[in-house]
Order: C-alpha cells, then structure tokens, then sequence
C-alpha cells in the first residue's frame, strides 16, 4: 500500500482485531469512518475513549460499570439467593431482555479453552466462589453449548457442589418454530433430556 496510505491501512488492521470481523468486512469498516464528517468521526473517536477510561469492573460480578458496583448488584429488588454465571457482559443484557429473571449474575470473561490457552485461572472463578455465602441457595450455569461452555459449566459445578449450592445448567433444545428434520443431533438430545410435563 502506498505510504500516504498507511493510517488507512493501520485503521483497517485495527478494525480487523474484532472477532468476527474478516478483511473485508474491517476495510468496509475503515472506509465508513474516513466517509464521516469529521465531528461524527472524533465522536465516536471520544466514544471509545471515555469507555475504555470511565468503565471498569463491578467488584462483585464483574460486569462492566462506571461506579464500584453496578446497578444490578446495588439494587435491593434483586433476588440474592441466586447467581446466573455467564461468559460475557454481553450475555447479561440478553438474558435482562426477557425480563423472566431477577437474580444477581456473574461474569467470567470467558471460557476455559486449553487450545486457546485460557486456563481456569484467568477467569473471574475465585471471585465468583468468594461470593457464594448463606445467601446463595443456587448457581446458575450459562455458558454457551460449546465444549467449552460445557467444561467451565462441570468444572465449575465441581468446586459449588460441596458448598451444598444447587447447581443448574439452561436447558437447551429446539428453537420455536423449528423443523425436526433440519436440527441436528446433539440439539435434539438435549431437547430429549432437557423436555419438560406438559
């Protein structure tokens, strides 16, 4: 690429360190922002910035939060006898739009993955265990149904299991509207396992 070029190519690079997100898609991207108007660009410029500098960890979950604790774990209509364990902060939000549940949460920050090298230890697991007291009648296990999900959910279940914690784990099957010839076969075992009285 030409030198006169070079931040352009630099912006598609960074664009392209998001998961998910290919050449293509990070030069798209890159071409987006140079079409901005100037004042749009350094908005969303500030936009990263304040996030990164005014968002840090809730010390109890983990989640994200501008205060010492987020407004999740602050509020007392929450119901505190349970924590919904989840991968991401990103999990949290989807599970809050359903406005089914009303317990405290935690988050890890990922999964333990010895091919990625993510070991237990990097995870938010020793906070989460220094939360688990009288109060915590159940844990709740929502990780994703990858590998995995699957192995941070038994791994963890291990160590809550002789707290006296109940431990569960989401159920997962087959999504409404869908056809049993086009589901494939782990999703219709635990659709199996996981059925319920009718």
């Amino acid at each position: 690429m030409p030198q006169n070029l070079e931040p352009l190519e630099n912006l598609i690079d960074q664009f392209g360190r998001f998961p998910g997100v290919g050449r293509k898609g990070a030069t798209r991207m890159a071409y987006e922002v140079m079409a901005m108007p100037n004042e749009q660009a350094m908005q969303l410029a500030k936009a990263i910035e304040h996030a990164k500098t005014d968002l840090h960890r809730c010390r109890v979950c983990q989640d994200y939060t501008s205060g010492e604790i987020c407004k999740i774990c602050a509020s007392p209509k929450r119901d505190r006898s349970t924590i919904c364990v989840v991968e991401s902060p990103r999990d949290i939000q989807s599970i809050e739009r359903t406005h089914e549940y009303n317990g405290l949460y935690h988050v890890l920050h990922g999964l333990i993955s010895p091919m990625d090298g993510v070991g237990a230890e990097q995870l938010c697991i020793k906070e989460l265990l220094a939360r688990l007291d009288d109060t915590v009648k159940e844990v709740i296990m929502a990780t994703s149904p990858t590998v995995e999900g699957e192995a941070t959910a038994m791994y963890l279940a291990k160590l809550i299991k002789p707290l006296g914690i109940k431990t569960t784990r989401l159920a997962y099957g087959l999504p409404v509207g869908a056809s049993l010839e086009y589901a494939d076969e782990v999703t219709l075992y635990r659709a199996m396992q996981g059925r319920g009285e009718m």
